[in-house]
């Protein structure tokens, strides 16, 4: 088989992989009644792609999730409730201000940050055995010290939004694992800046 026809079998694998894995992301998410599911399915596709990102290209697809799913339901739900609660709450603040355009300005402020935070939860859930209280806190912390790697996230997935928004077949087979794919390599470069910053204070 010539280079040619060796990348473009990789390169269609890879395509079915990300549809797979999306699709496996939509079903469970509405098999657990969508509020139930979302949370425990996206750990799921983010701990699947994770794996993906760090060499292991050959672990069973479905059983990865579906091991996933079941483990973290519980704790990825709660996570999710904190997730809820904090965007509701805001999204109260700016229905009671919306005409006090002066304390808007922080609120907004918030939002970003809490957004940004979001961006790093899910895969520092999936990378380390944390409680949800400090995977908050961490994902937090990672957030602050890591602005290069906010904008390239931010970019990246404007840019997705994009070409979902013109094309939206490709959302439904793709929007979700490429956005997970995109937001784990970000963050696993964040993580292993950290902990080589820690290994030197050491």
């Amino acid at each position: 088989m010539s280079n040619t026809a060796n990348r473009a079998y990789a390169a269609t694998l890879w395509i079915s992989k990300f549809a797979y894995i999306n699709l496996l992301w939509l079903g469970f998410s509405l098999v657990g009644l969508i509020v139930l599911g979302f949370f425990p399915a996206t750990m799921a596709m983010f701990a699947v792609v994770r794996k993906w990102l760090m060499g292991k290209t050959d672990v069973p697809v479905f059983h990865t999730f579906w091991s996933t799913y079941k483990a973290e339901f519980l704790k990825s739900n709660g996570l999710g409730l904190i997730i809820v609660i904090v965007g509701s709450l805001v999204i109260l603040d700016l229905m009671f201000v919306k005409n006090l355009s002066v304390i808007q300005i922080p609120i907004y402020l918030f939002m970003f940050l809490v957004v940004l935070t979001l961006l790093y939860v899910f895969p520092v859930f999936v990378h380390y055995e944390l409680k949800i209280v400090h995977i908050i806190k961490n994902a937090f912390l990672l957030m602050l010290i890591n602005p290069l790697e906010n904008l390239v996230m931010i970019v990246s997935l404007v840019t997705v939004f994009f070409v979902v928004k013109y094309i939206p077949g490709l959302g439904f087979f793709f929007g979700g694992s490429l956005t997970a794919a995109i937001i784990m390599s970000v963050c696993i470069r964040a993580f292993k800046k950290m902990e080589k910053k820690q290994e030197k204070k050491e």
